[in-house]
């Protein structure tokens, strides 16, 4: 099989580094893997199609397809448990890399709910790259192939060198989004100390005292606590009616 063609193949990675740094929303980031994805299929001799599944949880989310067969056959894994983005994302060799040459072949016994129903959606081969080890988070990239043995070790480099682009992206959106959400439990608790101090004539650090206090007698999430207090607030101010200015 020839070499894929590095030219577009640094072309693409370069691309694909220039916009992580230029990211400035979780959006951006996601567009990103997208693309990277598509590129990786444009790239790789034999690849046809692709995709990433992520797994958190004993849940598997597919994600970034390139198209919608691709998309079902990424969430058909999800639902059997087996598959080679399973074995990549969880139970990963030491290169991190998984191949099937020939899913009608002995490589399909590996994944015997699988392999049969890949082939009859029309791919022989799938290689599937571990994008992350580490964490509440696992993910793979997928890629597909229509006709059998078409991944040799030049395909492999060249999906690794994707993968570690791919891994690098999924994880700066996922701590954006961390980081949205870390930024969003502070500003609901310092609302909700704010409805406290006013209601309990109490200092910053008393109406804290009191929110971490709550939430141990509950046994609910801080952040769950100021929710809920918000949230009263509110409904209180809706049922009070339009306050009146006075003249």
């Amino acid at each position: 099989m020839d070499d894929p063609d590095h030219e577009q193949l640094v072309k693409s990675l370069r691309s694909a580094a220039e916009q992580l740094t230029e990211n400035r929303s979780i959006r951006d980031l996601e567009a990103t893997v997208g693309k990277l994805v598509h590129a990786a299929v444009a790239t790789i001799p034999g690849a046809d199609g692709g995709g990433i599944s992520r797994t958190e949880q004993g849940t598997v989310r597919s994600s970034h397809a390139t198209d919608n067969a691709i998309l079902g056959l990424d969430q058909l894994q999800s639902e059997l448990g087996q598959g080679p983005c399973i074995t990549a994302a969880d139970d990963p060799p030491p290169a991190g890399i998984v191949v099937a040459q020939d899913l009608a072949g002995p490589d399909g016994e590996r994944w015997p709910a699988y392999a049969p129903r890949c082939v009859h959606a029309g791919f022989r081969a799938m290689m599937s790259v571990q994008l992350s080890l580490h964490g509440r988070r696992r993910s793979a990239l997928n890629l597909y192939a229509r006709a059998p043995g078409v991944f040799d070790a030049s395909a492999e480099l060249t999906a690794g060198l994707f993968g570690v682009q791919a891994a690098t992206l999924l994880h700066g959106a996922d701590h954006a989004a961390d980081l949205g959400h870390a930024l969003a439990s502070r500003d609901v608790i310092g609302q909700a100390k704010g409805i406290l101090m006013e209601r309990f004539t109490v200092d910053d650090d008393e109406a804290f005292q009191m929110l971490v206090e709550s939430s141990q007698e509950t046994n609910v999430k801080l952040v769950d606590v100021a929710t809920w207090l918000t949230s009263e607030a509110r409904t209180r101010r809706a049922d009070a009616g339009p306050r009146r200015h006075r003249g």
